[in-house]
């Protein structure tokens, strides 16, 4: 017999697909294979925001109010981010991913998810320091046009400085992180010579093809978003897109191992989740 919590929570899930397939239908933005534990957070968080009554009513909104539609893909995106983020995968990349790169003549790597910047200017400033940076170009991808803004701006606020700074020297840093950006009030603002090496575009993992043919993808902390099925679809992409014995790094709760393609990697580290792709699997 099912109760009435059983029967509400019932309803929210149907409400939950009806709202997804009508922003697929109506704007292309595919969120059908996102975890929903994670989608009813957001969702519920918005109704609370802006005083909708129900579920019902915020597809109403979608469909005929294209500015809320943009508040909506807001909520949906991850941005979680900061500089050096998890700084033992930097220290990791630094010792033991590029070295091989170093072997390349010219060095292409793909920073899927990138939301705000902060880990692409990371990366940045590890291969700079590496002696790296001149021959590598690095493409930052994102679904959300807001982030990506705030990216290609490179301005950061001051406030989380100190916790920025910790990370670099624990990821390895051979300076300071302030030799590679200004400081203005409350804003930083890197060095314009890192813009040059980065091309920021959208993309979405969800709908789109193979981006482009790269050495390296660094994508953190977005699988987790996703359902098995969509995680296997991306972690195919990635395959696709990777060279010959390309390297995946992605986050310390990720992995690939019991997704469809987790034979076609191998680890260069296992805790920090760092994969290459195996030779004679570009099937």
């Amino acid at each position: 017999m099912i109760n009435n919590q059983d029967l509400a929570q019932e309803n929210i899930s149907i409400d939950i697909k009806l709202l997804l397939e009508a922003i697929y239908l109506k704007y292309g933005h595919d969120f059908r294979n996102y975890s929903q534990a994670h989608l009813k957070r957001r969702i519920l968080h918005r109704l609370m925001l802006s005083n909708i009554n129900s579920i019902s009513e915020m597809q109403y909104k979608v469909l005929h109010e294209p500015e809320f539609m943009q508040e909506i893909l807001t909520d949906f995106s991850i941005n979680v981010t900061e500089m050096f983020r998890d700084p033992a995968f930097y220290l990791t990349m630094r010792k033991d991913v590029l070295p091989v790169l170093r072997t390349y003549p010219y060095i292409k790597i793909w920073h899927a998810g990138c939301s705000t910047g902060e880990e692409v200017y990371s990366m940045a400033i590890l291969l700079e320091e590496e002696g790296l940076l001149d021959k590598t170009l690095i493409y930052a991808t994102d679904n959300n046009e807001t982030v990506l803004k705030v990216a290609k701006k490179a301005e950061y606020s001051t406030e989380n400085l100190k916790n920025y700074q910790k990370n670099y020297e624990k990821g390895g840093g051979k300076g300071k992180l302030s030799d590679y950006y200004e400081e203005k009030g409350s804003v930083i603002k890197f060095d314009p010579r890192f813009r040059k090496r980065i091309v920021f575009s959208e993309h979405n993992l969800v709908t789109d093809n193979v981006f482009t043919e790269v050495h390296l993808i660094i994508c953190r902390n977005v699988l987790i978003y996703f359902n098995r099925n969509l995680q296997n679809r991306v972690i195919k992409l990635f395959h696709d897109s990777l060279m010959k014995e390309g390297v995946l790094g992605i986050g310390s709760k990720e992995s690939v191992d019991y997704s469809r393609y987790g034979d076609a990697f191998e680890y260069i580290n296992k805790n920090q989740k760092i994969y290459i792709k195996k030779s004679g699997n570009d099937e």
